[in-house]
């Protein structure tokens, strides 16, 4: 029988860790799901869809922008969030899928 091993580098897990604690949360999660319909979001269409305090998403949207999930772009008075990386909406594919 083969020796059972770790197939991934380190580095990648403690990414992944580090991802998943910033989505362990159900209003990152919309963010992320509403992110992958669209290609960028303002903050008042965001606030609009997710029903919350303006104040509490932009908590989480700074959160995110700090962990590196999404990124923004200023235009005038909007600001627009659109995700960095779209491989984190797996995650939200297998939600969809299987809970």
């Amino acid at each position: 029988m083969d020796k059972l091993k770790v197939r991934v580098d380190q580095k990648k897990l403690e990414r992944a860790a580090y991802v998943l604690k910033c989505l362990a949360h159900p209003v990152r999660i919309s963010i992320i799901d509403l992110l992958e319909q669209r290609e960028r979001l303002s903050v008042s269409q965001l606030q609009e869809v997710l029903q919350i305090e303006q104040s509490l998403l932009s908590h989480h949207l700074t959160n995110m922008r700090d962990k590196g999930l999404v990124e923004t772009q200023r235009e005038g008075k909007n600001v627009y969030y659109s995700l960095s990386n779209a491989a984190v909406t797996t995650i939200i594919s297998c939600i969809h899928g299987k809970l």
